[in-house]
Protein backbone atom coordinates (compact mmCIF):
# COMPACT_ATOMS: atom_id res chain seq x y z
CA UNK A 1 0.00 0.00 0.00
CA UNK A 2 2.81 2.43 0.06
CA UNK A 3 4.12 2.07 -3.06
CA UNK A 4 0.88 3.09 -4.61
CA UNK A 5 0.44 5.96 -2.09
CA UNK A 6 4.18 7.67 -2.61
CA UNK A 7 3.60 7.19 -6.65
CA UNK A 8 0.64 9.17 -6.11
CA UNK A 9 2.22 11.85 -4.58
CA UNK A 10 5.05 11.62 -6.59
CA UNK A 11 1.94 12.13 -9.88
CA UNK A 12 0.33 14.79 -8.22
CA UNK A 13 3.62 16.55 -7.12
CA UNK A 14 4.65 16.36 -10.69
CA UNK A 15 1.33 17.63 -11.99
CA UNK A 16 1.51 20.59 -9.58
CA UNK A 17 4.58 21.79 -10.44
CA UNK A 18 4.03 21.47 -14.16
CA UNK A 19 0.21 23.96 -13.74
CA UNK A 20 2.22 26.23 -11.33
CA UNK A 21 5.15 26.79 -14.31
CA UNK A 22 2.62 28.81 -16.09
CA UNK A 23 3.81 32.15 -17.57
CA UNK A 24 1.17 35.13 -17.91
CA UNK A 25 1.80 36.60 -21.46
CA UNK A 26 0.99 40.27 -20.79
CA UNK A 27 1.00 41.52 -24.03
CA UNK A 28 -2.62 39.76 -24.31
CA UNK A 29 -3.65 40.15 -20.79
CA UNK A 30 -5.24 42.69 -18.48
CA UNK A 31 -6.19 42.51 -14.98
CA UNK A 32 -3.62 40.37 -13.71
CA UNK A 33 -1.98 43.26 -12.34
CA UNK A 34 -2.50 46.40 -10.01
CA UNK A 35 -4.66 48.35 -12.58
CA UNK A 36 -5.89 48.39 -15.90
CA UNK A 37 -4.27 51.42 -17.30
CA UNK A 38 -1.27 53.34 -15.97
CA UNK A 39 -3.62 56.64 -17.49
CA UNK A 40 -6.49 55.67 -17.12
CA UNK A 41 -7.45 56.29 -21.03
CA UNK A 42 -6.12 53.70 -22.68
CA UNK A 43 -5.64 49.75 -22.34
CA UNK A 44 -2.18 48.60 -22.93
CA UNK A 45 -1.85 45.99 -25.69
CA UNK A 46 -5.72 45.78 -26.46
CA UNK A 47 -8.10 48.29 -29.32
CA UNK A 48 -10.99 49.65 -27.80
CA UNK A 49 -14.24 50.42 -29.64
CA UNK A 50 -17.95 50.34 -30.05
CA UNK A 51 -21.23 51.56 -31.54
CA UNK A 52 -23.70 53.60 -30.44
CA UNK A 53 -21.51 54.49 -27.01
CA UNK A 54 -18.30 54.55 -26.20
CA UNK A 55 -16.76 51.60 -24.32
CA UNK A 56 -15.78 52.46 -20.29
CA UNK A 57 -12.39 51.90 -19.13
CA UNK A 58 -12.66 52.25 -15.47
CA UNK A 59 -9.84 51.19 -12.56
CA UNK A 60 -10.85 47.64 -12.38
CA UNK A 61 -13.45 46.62 -15.18
CA UNK A 62 -14.24 47.59 -18.71
CA UNK A 63 -18.16 47.94 -19.76
CA UNK A 64 -18.48 46.85 -23.38
CA UNK A 65 -22.37 47.47 -23.40
CA UNK A 66 -23.74 50.32 -20.82
CA UNK A 67 -26.67 49.57 -18.90
CA UNK A 68 -28.57 52.43 -21.20
CA UNK A 69 -28.83 52.55 -24.45
CA UNK A 70 -29.91 49.57 -25.90
CA UNK A 71 -28.58 48.10 -29.65
CA UNK A 72 -25.14 48.62 -28.54
CA UNK A 73 -21.75 46.98 -29.43
CA UNK A 74 -18.52 47.24 -27.67
CA UNK A 75 -15.18 45.05 -28.34
CA UNK A 76 -11.58 44.70 -27.15
CA UNK A 77 -8.90 42.73 -29.24
CA UNK A 78 -5.51 42.66 -28.81
CA UNK A 79 -2.81 44.05 -30.86
CA UNK A 80 -0.26 41.46 -30.78
CA UNK A 81 -0.68 37.14 -31.37
CA UNK A 82 -0.38 34.89 -29.19
CA UNK A 83 3.40 33.50 -29.86
CA UNK A 84 2.69 30.21 -28.12
CA UNK A 85 0.39 26.88 -29.35
CA UNK A 86 0.35 25.93 -25.53
CA UNK A 87 -1.57 28.47 -23.33
CA UNK A 88 -4.48 29.11 -21.01
CA UNK A 89 -6.97 32.04 -21.25
CA UNK A 90 -8.78 33.22 -18.12
CA UNK A 91 -11.76 34.90 -18.14
CA UNK A 92 -13.43 37.11 -15.53
CA UNK A 93 -16.67 39.04 -16.19
CA UNK A 94 -20.36 39.97 -14.94
CA UNK A 95 -23.89 40.29 -17.24
CA UNK A 96 -26.95 42.38 -15.61
CA UNK A 97 -29.63 44.04 -16.37
CA UNK A 98 -33.25 44.07 -16.57
CA UNK A 99 -35.54 40.86 -16.15
CA UNK A 100 -36.35 40.79 -20.01
CA UNK A 101 -32.77 41.85 -20.85
CA UNK A 102 -31.06 40.14 -23.42
CA UNK A 103 -27.00 40.08 -25.36
CA UNK A 104 -24.37 38.09 -26.04
CA UNK A 105 -21.14 38.31 -25.36
CA UNK A 106 -18.37 36.15 -27.85
CA UNK A 107 -14.66 35.21 -26.98
CA UNK A 108 -12.72 35.16 -30.00
CA UNK A 109 -9.57 33.51 -30.94
CA UNK A 110 -9.27 34.35 -34.96
CA UNK A 111 -6.53 34.95 -37.46
CA UNK A 112 -7.75 38.30 -38.73
CA UNK A 113 -9.20 40.92 -36.00
CA UNK A 114 -10.01 43.46 -38.37
CA UNK A 115 -12.87 41.66 -40.45
CA UNK A 116 -15.17 40.91 -37.25
CA UNK A 117 -14.86 43.94 -35.60
CA UNK A 118 -17.77 44.54 -33.40
CA UNK A 119 -19.84 41.83 -34.78
CA UNK A 120 -21.25 38.95 -32.63
CA UNK A 121 -21.56 35.50 -34.19
CA UNK A 122 -24.84 36.31 -35.46
CA UNK A 123 -23.82 39.04 -37.31
CA UNK A 124 -20.29 38.08 -38.55
CA UNK A 125 -20.02 36.89 -42.05
CA UNK A 126 -16.51 34.78 -42.39
CA UNK A 127 -13.57 34.41 -40.21
CA UNK A 128 -10.65 31.39 -39.28
CA UNK A 129 -10.63 30.48 -35.70
CA UNK A 130 -12.78 29.74 -32.61
CA UNK A 131 -15.39 31.61 -30.95
CA UNK A 132 -17.12 30.79 -27.77
CA UNK A 133 -20.96 32.50 -27.17
CA UNK A 134 -22.47 33.53 -23.85
CA UNK A 135 -26.07 34.25 -24.41
CA UNK A 136 -29.82 32.99 -23.14
CA UNK A 137 -30.36 30.90 -26.84
CA UNK A 138 -33.27 28.84 -26.96
CA UNK A 139 -35.19 30.78 -24.38
CA UNK A 140 -32.79 29.09 -21.31
CA UNK A 141 -31.67 31.13 -18.63
CA UNK A 142 -28.16 30.81 -20.23
CA UNK A 143 -25.99 28.55 -22.67
CA UNK A 144 -22.30 28.94 -23.26
CA UNK A 145 -21.62 27.41 -27.20
CA UNK A 146 -18.27 26.76 -28.80
CA UNK A 147 -18.09 27.15 -32.54
CA UNK A 148 -15.36 26.31 -35.08
CA UNK A 149 -14.57 27.74 -38.56
CA UNK A 150 -12.07 27.49 -41.19
CA UNK A 151 -13.20 30.57 -43.20
CA UNK A 152 -15.80 28.58 -45.74
CA UNK A 153 -18.96 28.89 -43.40
CA UNK A 154 -20.86 32.06 -43.61
CA UNK A 155 -22.61 32.64 -40.59
CA UNK A 156 -24.44 35.31 -40.76
CA UNK A 157 -26.32 33.58 -44.07
CA UNK A 158 -26.80 30.49 -42.23
CA UNK A 159 -30.03 29.15 -41.98
CA UNK A 160 -28.92 26.84 -38.68
CA UNK A 161 -26.64 28.32 -36.63
CA UNK A 162 -26.96 25.74 -33.77
CA UNK A 163 -25.71 22.92 -35.98
CA UNK A 164 -22.46 24.47 -35.97
CA UNK A 165 -21.55 24.06 -32.39
CA UNK A 166 -19.19 21.51 -31.47
CA UNK A 167 -20.14 21.74 -27.52
CA UNK A 168 -22.08 23.57 -25.14
CA UNK A 169 -23.59 24.18 -21.56
CA UNK A 170 -26.10 25.79 -19.89
CA UNK A 171 -25.01 28.49 -17.29
CA UNK A 172 -26.86 31.42 -16.04
CA UNK A 173 -24.97 34.18 -15.86
CA UNK A 174 -27.06 37.35 -15.18
CA UNK A 175 -28.01 39.07 -12.74
CA UNK A 176 -25.63 36.59 -10.33
CA UNK A 177 -23.89 39.41 -7.99
CA UNK A 178 -20.44 38.10 -8.54
CA UNK A 179 -18.21 37.69 -11.52
CA UNK A 180 -18.46 34.34 -13.81
CA UNK A 181 -15.16 32.55 -14.42
CA UNK A 182 -14.46 31.19 -17.79
CA UNK A 183 -11.46 29.30 -18.54
CA UNK A 184 -9.92 28.58 -21.76
CA UNK A 185 -7.43 25.60 -22.04
CA UNK A 186 -5.58 24.73 -25.50
CA UNK A 187 -3.48 21.64 -24.50
CA UNK A 188 -4.20 18.50 -25.30
CA UNK A 189 -7.39 19.54 -27.08
CA UNK A 190 -9.48 22.17 -26.01
CA UNK A 191 -11.45 22.29 -22.76
CA UNK A 192 -13.48 24.77 -21.46
CA UNK A 193 -14.36 25.21 -17.70
CA UNK A 194 -17.21 27.34 -15.95
CA UNK A 195 -16.44 28.79 -12.24
CA UNK A 196 -13.81 25.49 -12.16
CA UNK A 197 -16.60 23.26 -13.82
CA UNK A 198 -16.23 21.64 -17.01
CA UNK A 199 -18.57 22.92 -19.61
CA UNK A 200 -17.15 20.40 -22.31
CA UNK A 201 -14.04 19.58 -23.92
CA UNK A 202 -13.03 17.88 -27.38
CA UNK A 203 -9.46 16.23 -28.40
CA UNK A 204 -9.92 16.50 -31.70
CA UNK A 205 -9.48 20.69 -32.05
CA UNK A 206 -6.35 22.06 -31.31
CA UNK A 207 -5.74 25.74 -31.93
CA UNK A 208 -2.72 27.20 -33.20
CA UNK A 209 -0.63 30.01 -32.55
CA UNK A 210 -0.84 33.50 -34.16
CA UNK A 211 -4.31 34.05 -33.77
CA UNK A 212 -5.79 37.22 -32.04
CA UNK A 213 -8.00 37.23 -28.92
CA UNK A 214 -10.88 39.37 -28.92
CA UNK A 215 -13.92 40.20 -26.72
CA UNK A 216 -17.26 41.66 -28.34
CA UNK A 217 -20.66 42.08 -26.61
CA UNK A 218 -24.22 43.20 -28.29
CA UNK A 219 -27.40 44.57 -26.78
CA UNK A 220 -31.09 44.66 -28.30
CA UNK A 221 -33.48 46.86 -26.77
CA UNK A 222 -34.00 45.82 -23.27
CA UNK A 223 -30.26 45.82 -22.59
CA UNK A 224 -27.69 43.56 -20.76
CA UNK A 225 -24.91 45.39 -19.11
CA UNK A 226 -21.31 43.44 -19.92
CA UNK A 227 -18.50 43.91 -17.64
CA UNK A 228 -14.84 42.65 -17.91
CA UNK A 229 -12.38 42.66 -15.23
CA UNK A 230 -9.71 39.79 -16.24
CA UNK A 231 -8.39 38.19 -19.36
CA UNK A 232 -5.31 36.64 -18.58
CA UNK A 233 -3.47 34.51 -20.97
CA UNK A 234 -0.92 32.09 -19.57
CA UNK A 235 1.53 29.74 -21.11
CA UNK A 236 4.38 27.62 -20.36
CA UNK A 237 7.38 29.22 -21.87
CA UNK A 238 7.64 32.66 -20.88
CA UNK A 239 6.98 35.60 -23.63
CA UNK A 240 9.99 38.11 -24.97
CA UNK A 241 9.77 41.52 -23.89
CA UNK A 242 8.83 43.51 -27.04
CA UNK A 243 11.81 46.17 -25.58
CA UNK A 244 14.47 43.59 -26.65
CA UNK A 245 13.88 43.97 -30.37
CA UNK A 246 14.02 47.58 -29.87
CA UNK A 247 17.08 49.61 -31.39
CA UNK A 248 17.41 51.46 -27.54
CA UNK A 249 17.48 47.97 -25.43
CA UNK A 250 19.84 46.48 -27.61
CA UNK A 251 21.89 49.73 -27.32
CA UNK A 252 21.33 48.89 -23.33
CA UNK A 253 19.83 52.35 -23.31
CA UNK A 254 16.25 52.61 -21.40
CA UNK A 255 13.25 52.07 -23.95
CA UNK A 256 12.28 55.43 -25.43
CA UNK A 257 8.41 55.95 -25.54
CA UNK A 258 6.12 53.54 -27.46
CA UNK A 259 4.82 54.70 -30.81
CA UNK A 260 1.14 55.18 -31.35
CA UNK A 261 1.61 53.10 -34.31
CA UNK A 262 -1.84 50.86 -34.34
CA UNK A 263 -4.14 53.70 -36.17
CA UNK A 264 -7.17 53.00 -36.99
CA UNK A 265 -8.02 52.47 -33.42
CA UNK A 266 -8.50 53.87 -29.73
CA UNK A 267 -4.54 55.12 -30.22
CA UNK A 268 -2.48 55.03 -26.37
CA UNK A 269 -2.00 58.33 -25.14
CA UNK A 270 1.71 59.34 -24.43
CA UNK A 271 2.49 59.68 -20.81
CA UNK A 272 3.83 62.88 -19.32
CA UNK A 273 7.37 63.40 -18.54
CA UNK A 274 9.27 65.74 -16.74
CA UNK A 275 11.85 68.09 -18.86
CA UNK A 276 14.97 67.33 -16.90
CA UNK A 277 14.66 64.05 -18.22
CA UNK A 278 14.90 64.85 -21.85
CA UNK A 279 17.88 66.48 -22.21
CA UNK A 280 19.66 65.31 -25.76
CA UNK A 281 18.32 66.10 -28.76
CA UNK A 282 17.55 62.50 -29.82
CA UNK A 283 15.22 62.26 -26.46
CA UNK A 284 13.33 65.62 -27.53
CA UNK A 285 12.90 64.70 -30.68
CA UNK A 286 11.62 61.41 -29.99
CA UNK A 287 9.27 63.03 -27.34
CA UNK A 288 8.15 65.48 -30.07
CA UNK A 289 7.46 62.85 -32.86
CA UNK A 290 5.78 60.98 -30.33
CA UNK A 291 3.41 63.41 -29.83
CA UNK A 292 2.88 64.86 -32.96
CA UNK A 293 2.32 61.29 -34.18
CA UNK A 294 -0.39 61.01 -31.48
CA UNK A 295 -2.12 64.41 -32.10
CA UNK A 296 -2.17 62.91 -35.91
CA UNK A 297 -3.60 60.18 -34.83
CA UNK A 298 -6.44 61.47 -32.74
CA UNK A 299 -7.28 64.17 -35.57
CA UNK A 300 -7.74 61.04 -38.39
CA UNK A 301 -9.67 59.64 -35.73
CA UNK A 302 -12.15 62.57 -35.49
CA UNK A 303 -12.45 62.85 -39.30
CA UNK A 304 -12.81 58.87 -39.14
CA UNK A 305 -15.78 59.65 -37.01
CA UNK A 306 -16.63 62.57 -39.20
CA UNK A 307 -16.75 60.47 -42.62
CA UNK A 308 -19.17 57.69 -40.91
CA UNK A 309 -21.29 59.91 -39.47
CA UNK A 310 -21.56 61.23 -42.88
CA UNK A 311 -22.64 58.31 -44.83
CA UNK A 312 -25.24 57.68 -42.30
CA UNK A 313 -26.79 61.24 -43.12
CA UNK A 314 -26.36 60.26 -46.75
CA UNK A 315 -28.48 56.87 -45.88
CA UNK A 316 -30.94 57.88 -44.33
CA UNK A 317 -31.62 60.87 -46.96
CA UNK A 318 -31.81 58.13 -49.55
CA UNK A 319 -33.91 55.81 -47.45
CA UNK A 320 -36.09 59.21 -46.80
CA UNK A 321 -36.00 59.96 -50.44
CA UNK A 322 -36.97 56.32 -51.65
CA UNK A 323 -39.86 56.14 -49.27
CA UNK A 324 -41.01 58.99 -50.79
CA UNK A 325 -44.52 58.06 -52.48
CA UNK A 326 -44.46 57.45 -56.51
CA UNK A 327 -47.37 58.92 -58.35
CA UNK A 328 -46.23 57.36 -61.90
CA UNK A 329 -46.75 53.86 -60.96
CA UNK A 330 -44.55 50.95 -62.70
CA UNK A 331 -41.05 49.84 -62.01
CA UNK A 332 -40.28 49.26 -65.56
CA UNK A 333 -40.62 53.00 -66.38
CA UNK A 334 -38.20 54.70 -69.33
CA UNK A 335 -35.08 56.75 -68.51
CA UNK A 336 -37.47 59.92 -69.64
CA UNK A 337 -40.24 58.54 -66.99
CA UNK A 338 -37.87 58.28 -64.21
CA UNK A 339 -36.24 61.73 -64.77
CA UNK A 340 -40.08 63.25 -64.96
CA UNK A 341 -41.49 61.31 -61.95
CA UNK A 342 -39.23 63.14 -59.59
CA UNK A 343 -40.76 66.48 -60.88
CA UNK A 344 -44.56 65.20 -60.48
CA UNK A 345 -43.20 64.61 -56.97
CA UNK A 346 -42.27 68.01 -56.08
CA UNK A 347 -45.59 69.31 -57.79
CA UNK A 348 -47.73 66.92 -55.61
CA UNK A 349 -45.79 68.10 -52.34
CA UNK A 350 -45.58 71.67 -53.17
CA UNK A 351 -49.56 71.07 -53.61
CA UNK A 352 -50.56 69.32 -50.25
CA UNK A 353 -47.99 71.97 -48.67
CA UNK A 354 -50.36 74.55 -50.12
CA UNK A 355 -53.68 72.97 -48.87
CA UNK A 356 -51.87 72.69 -45.85
CA UNK A 357 -50.97 76.35 -45.70
CA UNK A 358 -54.48 77.64 -46.66
CA UNK A 359 -55.88 75.46 -43.91
CA UNK A 360 -53.62 76.97 -41.09
CA UNK A 361 -54.42 80.39 -42.44
CA UNK A 362 -58.57 79.56 -42.04
CA UNK A 363 -57.72 77.91 -38.68
CA UNK A 364 -56.15 81.26 -37.67
CA UNK A 365 -58.56 83.68 -38.62
CA UNK A 366 -61.03 81.64 -37.07
CA UNK A 367 -58.61 81.54 -33.79
CA UNK A 368 -58.45 85.31 -34.05
CA UNK A 369 -62.11 86.15 -34.19
CA UNK A 370 -63.09 84.30 -31.55
CA UNK A 371 -60.42 85.32 -28.93
CA UNK A 372 -60.87 89.12 -30.76
CA UNK A 373 -64.62 89.20 -30.09
CA UNK A 374 -67.13 89.88 -27.23
CA UNK A 375 -69.94 87.39 -27.25
CA UNK A 376 -71.31 88.39 -24.19
CA UNK A 377 -73.72 90.85 -25.39
CA UNK A 378 -75.36 88.42 -28.04
CA UNK A 379 -75.42 85.82 -25.42
CA UNK A 380 -77.23 88.39 -23.34
CA UNK A 381 -80.05 89.40 -26.15
CA UNK A 382 -80.47 85.97 -26.92
CA UNK A 383 -81.14 84.77 -23.21
CA UNK A 384 -83.49 88.08 -22.81
CA UNK A 385 -85.34 87.01 -26.14
CA UNK A 386 -85.72 83.84 -24.43
CA UNK A 387 -87.51 84.65 -21.35
CA UNK A 388 -89.74 87.01 -23.06
CA UNK A 389 -90.92 84.28 -25.55
CA UNK A 390 -91.15 81.77 -22.30
CA UNK A 391 -93.02 84.39 -19.90
CA UNK A 392 -95.60 85.46 -23.16
CA UNK A 393 -96.86 81.81 -23.61
CA UNK A 394 -97.16 81.43 -19.91
CA UNK A 395 -99.28 84.39 -19.66
CA UNK A 396 -101.82 84.38 -22.78
CA UNK A 397 -101.39 80.77 -23.84
CA UNK A 398 -104.87 79.37 -21.76
CA UNK A 399 -106.72 82.73 -22.96
CA UNK A 400 -105.57 81.85 -26.59
CA UNK A 401 -106.25 78.17 -26.39
CA UNK A 402 -110.09 79.02 -24.65
CA UNK A 403 -110.31 81.61 -27.15
CA UNK A 404 -109.55 79.25 -30.16
CA UNK A 405 -112.46 76.79 -28.85
CA UNK A 406 -114.79 78.85 -28.43
CA UNK A 407 -114.74 80.16 -31.88
CA UNK A 408 -114.23 76.44 -33.14
CA UNK A 409 -117.02 75.16 -31.28
CA UNK A 410 -120.75 74.76 -32.69
CA UNK A 411 -123.51 77.45 -30.91
CA UNK A 412 -126.46 75.66 -28.63
CA UNK A 413 -129.06 77.03 -30.12
CA UNK A 414 -128.38 75.96 -33.53
CA UNK A 415 -127.95 72.56 -32.47
CA UNK A 416 -131.22 72.72 -29.91
CA UNK A 417 -133.22 74.05 -33.61
CA UNK A 418 -132.00 70.84 -35.61
CA UNK A 419 -132.68 68.78 -33.06
CA UNK A 420 -136.23 69.87 -32.79
CA UNK A 421 -136.53 70.56 -36.86
CA UNK A 422 -135.59 66.86 -37.53
CA UNK A 423 -138.46 65.33 -34.47
CA UNK A 424 -141.24 67.78 -36.23
CA UNK A 425 -140.63 66.32 -39.69
CA UNK A 426 -140.45 62.81 -38.27
CA UNK A 427 -144.03 63.35 -36.46
CA UNK A 428 -145.28 65.15 -39.70
CA UNK A 429 -143.96 61.83 -41.56
CA UNK A 430 -146.03 59.38 -39.18
CA UNK A 431 -149.06 61.73 -39.50
CA UNK A 432 -148.99 61.38 -43.64
CA UNK A 433 -148.13 57.62 -43.04
CA UNK A 434 -151.34 57.03 -41.06
CA UNK A 435 -153.95 58.79 -43.24
CA UNK A 436 -152.68 57.16 -45.83
CA UNK A 437 -152.76 53.59 -44.62
CA UNK A 438 -156.52 54.55 -43.19
CA UNK A 439 -157.98 55.56 -46.97
CA UNK A 440 -156.87 52.23 -48.79
CA UNK A 441 -159.27 49.69 -49.59
CA UNK A 442 -159.50 46.96 -46.95
CA UNK A 443 -159.64 43.46 -48.13
CA UNK A 444 -161.76 40.79 -46.43
CA UNK A 445 -161.05 36.94 -46.91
Amino acid sequence: MAKPRILYSLLWLLHATTTSALFALDSVSFGHQAQLSPNGRALPGWSLSGDNHQVQLLSDRIILTPPYPGNARGAAWTDETVPSEDWTADFLFRASGQDMGTGNLNIWYTKDKSHIGTNSVYTVDNFDGLVLVIDQYGGTGGKIRGFLNDGTQNFKAHSSLESLAFGHCDYSYRNLGRPSNIRISNRNGLSVFVDDKECFRTDRVTLPSGYHFGLTAATADNPDSFEVSKFTVSSSSPSQPQHLNHPAARSGLPPTLEKLDRFPGSPEAVPDRPADEIKSQEDQFADLHNRLQGMTHQVANIFGEFDILQRKIEEKHEALMNALPSIAGGSAASGSEQQVQPRENTAAIDEIRRKMEGMERVLQQIQRDIEGKDYKEHINGLQMAVDGLKGGLTEHLPDTVAMLIRASAPRMGMFVFVVLAFQVMLVGAYVVYKRRRDRMPKKYL
